[in-house]
Order: structure tokens, then sequence, then C-alpha cells
């Protein structure tokens, strides 16, 4: 089984939602697992297609059975994200990837070149990071705030070990202009 969040498919944040929810699994749990389940197909000139699949599980078919309990707010986000990705296409969702990794990494190196800040751990990391500061969390986003910077997640507050890091993300809406910005805010920092 695999789970995913579709949020970053074109979808804005909303204040916590409704989200997009994405799930797999293999062809044995199909009939178990919950949502509705869409299959690939071909129309009636071949061309590729998908369709909603197994639907004698979902609630309009066998609503004491079912299995799917999905309401129209999820509907129209996995519609938002379709056309997220059509529009976007292959190369696109490409590009955007690439410009996701690049804007993390480049903000990551040149937030841990200021003196007090050092990137927590070495492993690869795609959107978001985790950076070991020497003043307290706390500290650094009540700063950024004062710039106007909502700040890095404080994760000591969900993780005690963490009590000293901030998770930062950087995303392909990040800008140069903002990287400098919050570097500038950063440095400010005391």
């Amino acid at each position: 089984m695999a789970t995913g969040e579709g949020q970053p498919l074109g979808i804005s944040m909303n204040f916590g939602g409704p989200y997009l929810g994405l799930f797999s699994c293999k062809e044995k749990f199909m009939r178990k697992m919950p949502g509705r389940i869409c299959g690939m197909t071909k129309d009636l000139n071949g061309k590729r297609g998908f369709a909603l699949t197994l639907q004698t599980r979902e609630q309009h078919i066998r609503r004491e059975k079912a299995t799917s309990n999905i309401c129209t707010n999820e509907a129209l986000m996995a519609l938002a994200a379709t056309i997220y990705l059509s529009v976007l296409g292959p190369e696109g969702l490409k590009e955007c990837a690439t410009l996701n990794f690049k804007n993390a990494q480049t903000l990551c190196k040149e937030i841990s070149k200021i003196s007090g800040f050092s990137q927590a751990f070495s492993g690869d990391f795609y959107n978001e990071f985790v950076i070991h500061s020497k003043v307290a969390p706390k500290k650094v986003n009540e700063a950024l705030l004062k710039d106007g910077i909502v700040g890095g997640y404080d994760l000591g507050a969900a993780y005690p070990e963490l009590k000293d890091c901030l998770l930062f993300c950087a995303t392909e809406t990040t800008t140069e202009a903002d990287i400098e910005r919050l570097l500038r805010a950063l440095r400010k920092v005391k």
C-alpha cells in the first residue's frame, strides 16, 4: 500500500482542507480499501481513458455495504488536481519538480551559511528541510514575524529531541526575492 497527499497538485491551502488523499494498493486489497477506484481503459476510438471501477462497492449503488464514502468536496479536489496535471503535462510537471528541488536546496544551503544556523540532517530532501538553530525557534519566528515573514515550523513542539530545529520549505512558488528576504531577516536574528 502507498498513500500520499495531493494538495500540491494545484489545490490551494484552504485553511486546512478539503484536500485530496491518494491511496493505492495491490489488487487483492481493492475491494476492502475505502474511496473510489479509478481504472485505466480505452474509449471507442482506442484512446486511453479513465473510469470508476468496481462501482458495486460505492455508496450510490449499495449504500448499506459501501466502502466508499467520498463527498463532493473531495471529488472537486480530484478534478482540480486533474486539471492542474493536464495543463502542466509531463514536461511541465518535471520542470515544476526541478524548480521545487532547486529552490529548497538553494534555501537550505544559504540558511546554513548564516552564523547560528545549520542543516540538521545530511540526507536527501525535496521541498522541506530541517535547520538547527542556536537561537530558540520561538525567538527566530518572533523576529521573522516582525519582518512580515512566517518562519519555519518549530519541530520541538511535536518532537522534543528536535527542540532547537525548524522545518523550512521552498516550492515552485518561492522566488529568488523571497529567499533573499528570508536570508536578510535571519541574519538579523540574535
